[in-house]
């Protein structure tokens, strides 16, 4: 059975120019330099490395937030180049992203309610009444409840904020969830409560994610590929465990050799502990 890829990236890159004063030359910076993959439905990708590496630039390419410079960006089998096609809803809605601070994605001003709402007012036709139904069972989903519907954002722990972002990412139904560092600004037994909702909410709806995380221990436990990049380039790209038990190449070593929590018992013992 061939293989259902939702998202492939084909020598994607990003560069950025700035010129020194009115009369000076034009420096080229290089972010991203010819990034390629595949995503298959329902499967998790993983996206690690140091900051400066080329992650989050590739999130904002992935999202159709940036335009890639060079390259093929395709989502389920189509190009997409959003330099010179326009973004439609239906677009829009296949790919959403969950950003790392749960304090700073929400609107402090919205109620919860108005929060999930808001992507289908924008995006769908749906009357009031079928948008507010739509919000209460999405909180039901990811573990809050309706009483929640009305609070302000102040009101809620970290681990219930990410809560919220999750349940508004998923609104529109998406095929793809990018998950930029989602749980490294929670506790510890917080993280493991929102992988193990991620891992529900993936089995449910039949997501794909982009799990973008500096946390090896983290990535074994919820990757099935993962994908190390260095100065915007990938240096190792394969299934989970051929990267964790055979990595080839020295800064991938240098990486785990840094971790030394990167183990699939650590994590799996977090999570029996927190339930």
């Amino acid at each position: 059975m061939a293989e259902d890829i939702i998202l492939e990236a084909r020598d994607l890159v990003r560069e950025y120019r700035s010129k020194e004063g009115m009369f000076g030359k034009v420096n080229v910076t290089r972010a991203l330099k010819g990034i390629s993959f595949k995503l298959e439905r329902g499967k998790t990708l993983a996206v690690v490395g140091e900051s400066g590496c080329g992650k989050s630039t590739l999130a904002r390419i992935l999202t159709l937030i940036d335009p890639a410079t060079d390259g093929d960006l395709l989502i389920e089998g189509k190009k997409i180049d959003i330099a010179k096609q326009k973004i439609t809803p239906d677009l829009r809605s296949k790919v959403q992203i969950v950003f790392q601070n749960p304090y700073g994605s929400l609107n402090p001003r919205q109620r919860i309610g108005d929060v999930l709402t808001e992507p289908l007012m924008l995006n769908t036709d749906l009357p009031a009444q079928e948008r507010r139904d739509k919000a209460m069972e999405m909180l039901v989903k990811v573990g809050l409840g309706p009483e929640h519907f009305n609070r302000y954002p102040h009101m809620f722990s970290g681990g219930q904020r990410q809560r919220v972002a999750i349940a508004r990412a998923l609104m529109l139904n998406p095929k793809l969830l990018i998950l930029d560092e989602p749980v490294s600004a929670l506790d510890l037994s917080v993280q493991a409560q929102i992988l193990n909702l991620l891992a529900d909410l993936q089995e449910e709806f039949n997501l794909t994610y982009l799990f973008i995380s500096h946390d090896l221990s983290v990535v074994r436990y919820i990757a099935d590929k993962v994908m190390v990049m260095y100065f915007g380039e990938v240096v190792e790209y394969g299934t989970r465990d051929e990267v964790f038990d055979n990595p080839q190449h020295e800064y991938t070593k240098t990486l785990f050799n840094a971790t030394p929590r990167a183990d699939i018992a650590h994590i799996k013992e977090r999570l029996a502990r927190t339930g």
